[in-house]
């Protein structure tokens, strides 16, 4: 044990002779483990915000929704979904929770000289907990308004701000079209939701004005007329789409594929898409893993070079030290002490960086964060006009990359160090004394 320590001593002192050829091989190694640290946590980060997004949906839910078929295969008796088909799954799939329709318009809504382009979304009190929807003041739509057909509505975060930017928005009325409804509520802030799957738009809650279901198929019906210049287009729809729920998770797959054929037999256009959140996760969860394990190996490549540094600066020393080891040889040092003097060498080199690159590693978040904010400050519609998985991803350090990268670090400096090593204990020391 005093060998090695004394070896280690004298390693240190060997190398502290040449600091910046020490300090550059130590920075070869400092970036292979942070760069592994920070791509697997930038990967990991990434694959996770992609999962919430997913999650978001519901592990236990079943999105089925209308898919407007191409122009020539419409039919003039409408498309999608419709209030038979829900009823249908609803009442004969036991394995169901429970069942929402939704039924979404395009509308522009005025409130005085106020005006802005938002969704009429029609749908059930429980809406709310599905989409994770917060009340901010008074409430949401209830069974009651439902059943009495009431022209109700409950504004989202920004359609409450659009309308009413000063005062309270409870009990005025706003215009719809040519429809008016009372509102009875708003709603907090709602991040919008990706799309997934190819089938899942993706949908900003932002500018909602929601209203019951049965309020909304009594006063506009189901046709949907859209006017432009030198353009009249019209479309007869009953159901945006609904959203299941069933009792267990293990029972989506099944249930999935029941409501398929349910839906299927009256149905000869591709007019719908069942969307499954489960099977979305599923190839997310593989999809980050096989993310994460291509960002190490190209993360690896940047610790090979690092080693390489280290074999280049071992050689370069083994030749400069000839003489002090044909010194070392004649005064009875054994070739396995030479050995064990430059191997130890190599592997202080790259201990060093691992523990700093490790440090460096560790700052990942704090560091991305604070950049991101900066770029933020200085360039903000740049920044806006990213895609929000970039603009509020945070990376997420990987446990295991620490112990596993260092491992790595200590693994490099034995192999890119045994050649230098054994080669420096091979010379012969007669040669050794006479070398200038």
């Amino acid at each position: 044990m005093r060998r090695w320590w004394r070896t280690m001593r004298l390693s240190i002192k060997s190398l502290l002779l040449h600091p910046l050829r020490s300090g550059l091989t130590i920075l070869g190694i400092f970036i292979g483990i942070a760069g592994v640290i920070w791509l697997l946590a930038i990967g990991d980060g990434i694959g996770r915000k992609a999962e919430e997004q997913i999650a978001e949906l519901g592990a236990r839910n079943i999105i089925v929704s209308t898919v407007k078929p191409s122009s020539d295969e419409v039919q003039d008796s409408g498309y999608g979904l419709t209030r038979a088909d829900f009823e249908r799954v609803r009442d004969t799939i036991s394995t169901l929770k429970r069942a929402l329709p939704i039924r979404i318009l395009s509308k522009e809504f005025r409130y005085l000289t106020r005006k802005f382009e938002g969704r009429l979304v029609g749908c059930t009190p429980d809406y709310a907990e599905v989409s994770r929807l917060e009340v901010d003041q008074g409430r949401f739509l209830t069974d009651s308004d439902g059943r009495s057909e009431r022209n109700y509505c409950v504004l989202a975060e920004a359609s409450a701000k659009k309308l009413f930017p000063f005062g309270d928005p409870l009990g005025k009325r706003i215009m719809a079209d040519d429809e008016f409804y009372i509102v009875v509520g708003t709603m907090k802030k709602r991040h919008s939701s990706s799309a997934v799957g190819g089938s899942t738009a993706v949908e900003d809650f932002s500018s909602d004005v929601y209203i019951p279901i049965e309020s909304l198929w009594r006063r506009l019906g189901d046709m949907i007329i859209v006017t432009k210049p030198g353009q009249f287009q019209s479309d007869l729809v009953e159901v945006s789409r609904f959203n299941l729920e069933v009792h267990h998770r293990d029972q989506v797959l099944n249930t999935a594929e029941v409501v398929k054929n349910t839906i299927e037999a009256d149905h000869t256009l591709p007019d719908y898409s069942v969307t499954v959140p489960l099977e979305l996760l599923q190839q997310a969860e593989t999809t980050r893993l096989m993310f994460v394990i291509f960002l190490g190996m190209i993360a690896a490549v940047s610790l090979v070079v690092g080693g390489i540094g280290i074999m280049n600066i071992m050689l370069a020393t083994v030749t400069e030290r000839t003489r002090e080891i044909g010194i070392r040889r004649a005064l009875g040092a054994k070739r396995r002490d030479i050995t064990r003097q430059f191997l130890a060498e190599s592997v202080v080199l790259s201990v060093v960086g691992g523990l700093l690159g490790i440090g460096g590693g560790l700052l990942c978040t704090l560091m991305t964060v604070e950049f991101r904010t900066l770029l933020e400050y200085k360039f903000p519609e740049q920044m806006l006009a990213l895609p929000e998985i970039i603009r509020e991803v945070e990376p997420t350090v990987v446990p295991w990359s620490i112990p596993v990268a260092f491992s790595i670090s200590v693994i490099v400096g034995v192999v890119f160090g045994v050649y230098p090593a054994i080669r420096a204990a091979k010379l012969d020391p007669i040669e050794a004394l006479r070398h200038e």
